[in-house]
């Protein structure tokens, strides 16, 4: 709702800063992507980002994760699981002030490297 999206932009929900744990949560979950999902292999990460952003007029919060490695594969996984777990931790945070919300999408946007080269998703 964009009362409860007033509030995680605010820094005001009850259970704190919703915007910067709902990061480390998605930062530390790429980084244990091998342990979560079954056949994912270590893979040293160079960079991780996780993007939150809030919409309180359209009552969305919408979280955009980045990942990077100098092996020559992809880390699409490690991205899409620290979006995932970012989304979840936002989700834990404001149930008590708003039952109702829902993690409505992950998805892939772009993957450069790795066996299939680049892959950009359509709009």
């Amino acid at each position: 709702s964009p009362e409860t999206a007033a509030l995680v932009e605010r820094g005001d929900a009850p259970k704190g800063d919703v915007i910067g744990t709902a990061r480390i949560a998605g930062i530390q979950a790429a980084k244990r992507t091998d342990e979560l999902i079954p056949f994912c292999h270590p893979l040293p990460l160079s960079f991780v980002d996780v993007a939150v952003e809030v919409d309180p007029a359209g009552g969305m919060v919408t979280i955009t994760a980045e990942t990077r490695t100098t092996a020559r594969t992809g880390v699409e996984m490690e991205a899409m699981l620290a979006a995932a777990v970012a989304a979840l931790t936002v989700y834990d945070m404001v149930k008590g002030v708003e039952r109702g919300v829902e993690v409505a999408e992950v998805a892939l946007l772009e993957k450069a490297g790795g066996r299939t080269g680049e892959w950009r998703r359509r709009e």
